[in-house]
């Protein structure tokens, strides 16, 4: 029998279908608390973790990032995002947004990595989305930046979606050969 932990760690996927339901307050509250009690070095906990239930925020930083990708000289990006559905965000009705302080990239990847796995554990789909950083970084990003609650002094780290799969995924395969054993 498989420990309950590694059994989400082994069935978790990444997800980019919602059906744009906004999974229960308590749910959220979970994973919240959970993204909050992640290790970091010396305990600064140098995040903050805004929840962002603000679909029509979420839409427009969407779009917005479209845009940017639609703009770039290589269009590779934007086209896979176009055969995807067109959606950076693929419908998602919640969106954790790791802020991070400078230079903290490394706790603000384990704050993401809780996030998703808590999600999975609530049974709810999820993904680590980098592609927030899109339009936090582009000509708008101090509008994004105000409207989802940035402070000063802090920067965007990471964002995760959250929120009812629209369909079923699968789990990439592991790559064994990765692992190499010393000694």
């Amino acid at each position: 029998m498989m420990n309950e932990t590694l059994r989400m760690i082994t069935e978790r996927y990444s997800c980019r279908a919602y059906d744009g339901r906004l999974p229960e307050k308590e749910q959220l509250e979970q994973i919240a608390v959970a993204a909050v009690q992640s290790p970091s070095a010396i305990n600064r906990q140098p995040w903050l973790v805004n929840v962002i239930t603000d679909k029509a925020l979420i839409d427009e930083m969407d779009a917005e990032g479209m845009r940017i990708l639609a703009q770039a000289d290589d269009k590779a990006v934007y086209e896979r995002f176009m055969e995807r559905g067109g959606r950076l965000f693929y419908n998602a009705p919640c969106m954790f947004l790791i802020l991070k302080q400078p230079g903290t990239e490394l706790d603000c990847g384990i704050v993401s990595e809780n996030i998703a796995l808590a999600a999975t554990a609530l049974g709810l789909g999820n993904v680590i989305c980098g592609m927030a950083g899109i339009p936090l970084g582009g000509e708008n990003a101090g509008i994004f930046m105000q409207k989802a609650g940035f402070p000063e002094g802090y920067e965007f780290g990471m964002s995760v979606l959250v929120g009812y799969a629209a369909g079923s995924g699968s789990p990439h395969e592991p790559d064994l050969s990765k692992i190499r054993w010393i000694g």
